[in-house]
């Protein structure tokens, strides 16, 4: 007999359904000193929204995860982890990682998600120095004081960045 298969080996809305758990979408409450809320949405390669993902994104002992709602939109609640550093010493600008789940994937993207009010950080962080600086921007949230947005576009000239891992 087979094995059942694994979300990797599935295409199809499987993460919307099976992944999602009861307030999952806050990593800290929303309550907290310097908490924030982080929104966007997910889109394909057209522009159109995609109903039926999952994203997740953790540091600094923080996880959280949110499916996409018909218009393809996902929150967050966390607080801005701190600069870490690297493996091999220079330090990183504070940032989320991010993990998307979709249909027609049949293994997630990793990308990251860095914050707007850290550009001298951002500047120099050693991940972000490896990016085109034309296509930066794609992984810094905009906003500022309130929520922050963040899209994750998986194609399409406005396509964020995603790394191998």
């Amino acid at each position: 007999m087979g094995e059942v298969p694994t979300p990797s080996q599935t295409v199809g809305p499987f993460f919307g359904f099976a992944l999602p758990f009861a307030g999952g979408e806050q990593a800290v409450d929303g309550a907290a000193p310097h908490s924030v809320r982080i929104q966007g949405q997910l889109l394909d390669g057209a522009g159109e929204p995609v109903p039926d993902g999952v994203l997740e994104v953790w540091q600094a002992g923080q996880f959280a995860r949110s499916r996409t709602d018909p218009e393809g939109a996902f929150y967050f609640v966390a607080r801005k982890p701190p600069a870490i550093p690297s493996p091999n010493g220079p330090v990183q600008a504070p940032h989320l990682n991010v993990i998307v789940f979709a249909r027609g994937l049949l293994k997630h993207l990793v990308t990251r998600l860095y914050f707007p009010d850290e550009a001298a950080a951002n500047a120099t962080d050693p991940v972000l120095q490896q990016v085109d600086p034309e296509r930066r921007h794609t992984l810094i949230a905009s906003g500022d004081g309130g929520a922050l947005h963040f899209d994750v576009h998986l194609q399409g000239d406005s396509e964020t960045v995603f790394f191998e891992v």
